[in-house]
């Protein structure tokens, strides 16, 4: 069984290394690649050419995007920032609802 690459920024947000936000869509997260690239292209600075290209690949697929921000240096985002669209916001609902699975 071949195994995908994934793309891995040790304790690098991507967002930050393609400069858009958290909520940026498909097109803006493209547009800002290729001006990234634009400014470092490979002959003249590969390593920060690598960083960009790893940055957009994490971003440019849902999957490696969901899992860079669980993993992110984050630890403060919500998880339902994940989906699209979604502002990311901290509630707090008390041990309810954990409270009433464990009775059961």
């Amino acid at each position: 069984m071949k195994r995908e690459y994934i793309p891995y920024l040790p304790d690098e947000d991507p967002h930050k290394i393609l400069g858009v936000s958290r909520d940026s869509g498909e097109e803006e997260i493209r547009l800002a690649y290729l001006k990234k690239i634009k400014a470092y292209p490979p002959d003249r600075a590969p390593d920060e050419f690598e960083r960009i290209r790893d940055a957009y690949e994490i971003l440019s697929d849902p999957r490696h995007r969901a899992r860079a921000q669980l993993f992110s240096v984050d630890p403060e985002i919500s998880l339902i920032a994940l989906l699209d669209n979604q502002e990311a916001k901290r509630e707090f609902i008390g041990s309810g609802p954990w409270l009433a699975v464990m009775e059961k």
